[in-house]
């Protein structure tokens, strides 16, 4: 069996620590075939247990799919992610957990995220009296709905269970189209959930960030933090290029027409020069370009701060009728219908903030 890191040294990986929680909710369920989840994985289901192992992610989201399929269960991730079990715990888990707050808890989560799933990127903000959370991957192939949805169960119900009983979401945003079992969310979450939104977002009341955590032991913190520390200082150049030039795209299209000439300029490079390093990890300029503008566009769309024929100009887009036709393509509704849907959805809960690129001059 091929170790997991030396399959493609430039595909996004996950800690195996969360291809072994799925494999233990396999066996609780009395579904676990070995033989093909090594096959699946790439690794011997042994070497999971391995704490520094790492898991290509599109491996671990097969495996997610399989689960899903031997299951019989769409809200496997869900189901997965409500179990705690303290000895199944990754290392950022254990750092977690024994932090002195939960505000930084939730800060050192963020900073170490990328030993979780190097595949999604998340971030944190404070706006008002909510804290808010958001998951985006970096490409579209790169999202996996059941762990997605693991994600959330899992950062809900492990809080409950160590730090905080009663919390629960003030809202959330779900980027996956609305499944057949969407009102387990709401049960599971605690507030009111919209589903086919440019990101995944958890809010809660930003007080609960000042919440010490019961039970934490700063001899173990210190440790482990240690360690991930050490990881993480390996991986850091890992997968920063397409992370660059993702922004870059973001800050040219609020100001200018996309150009993969300019932006290869800004990194002191040739346009071939770019190609290739996006090409080694698993990347496309045109996917990104698509990628930028369609999560731009649900979210100008959905926060009715702009006029469509502004937001297409935003965009790059010549006329509103190409904007309309791309924004067709990529959520199946035109624009108009989107933002009333989304409008209507939007005064059950308070209202989230809105995207604070400038705008075009």
């Amino acid at each position: 069996m091929i170790p997991a890191q030396s399959q493609d040294s430039s595909a996004p990986l996950v800690a195996a620590s969360s291809t072994l929680a799925l494999v233990h909710y396999l066996e609780c369920q009395g579904v676990l075939d070995p033989e093909r989840v090594e096959q699946l994985v790439g690794v011997d289901l042994q070497a999971l247990r391995d704490p520094d192992l790492r898991v290509p992610a599109q491996a671990h989201y097969r495996l997610w799919d399989h689960a899903e399929q031997v299951t019989g269960d769409p809200a496997v991730g869900l189901h997965a992610g409500t179990l705690v079990d303290p000895e199944r715990m990754g290392l950022v888990g254990h750092v977690f957990f024994n932090c002195d707050t939960l505000g930084e808890a939730v800060t050192q989560y963020v900073r170490l995220h990328r030993l979780i799933n190097e595949s999604v990127t998340l971030s944190f903000e404070q706006t008002g009296e909510l804290a808010i959370l958001s998951w985006q991957p970096d490409t579209p192939s790169h999202y996996c709905r059941q762990d997605m949805d693991r994600t959330l169960a899992a950062a809900i119900s492990r809080t409950r269970h160590f730090i905080l009983p009663d919390i629960g979401a003030e809202w959330a945003d779900i980027a996956h189209p609305r499944p057949d079992y969407a009102s387990e969310y709401q049960t599971l979450l605690g507030g009111p959930v919209r589903f086919g939104c440019a990101a995944t977002r958890l809010a809660f009341d930003s007080r609960h960030l000042s919440h010490p955590i019961p039970r934490r032991n700063p001899y173990v913190y210190s440790a482990v933090l240690k360690q991930v520390n050490s990881v993480l200082a390996r991986l850091q150049p890992r997968r920063s290029f397409g992370r660059k030039i993702r922004r870059l795209i973001s800050k040219q299209m609020a100001t200018d027409r996309i150009d993969a000439d300019s932006l290869a300029r800004q990194c002191h490079m040739s346009r071939q020069t770019l190609y290739r390093r996006l090409k080694r990890e698993g990347l496309s300029f045109h996917d990104l370009v698509e990628q930028v503008r369609k999560d731009k566009a649900l979210r100008y769309v959905a926060s009715d701060q702009y006029a469509l024929g502004e937001i297409a100009f935003l965009l790059g887009f010549s006329e509103l009728s190409a904007f309309s036709r791309a924004f067709k393509r990529w959520t199946g509704s035109a624009p108009a219908q989107y933002r009333a849907s989304q409008l209507a959805s939007a005064d059950d809960r308070p209202t989230p903030p809105t995207d604070t690129d400038p705008p075009a001059p």
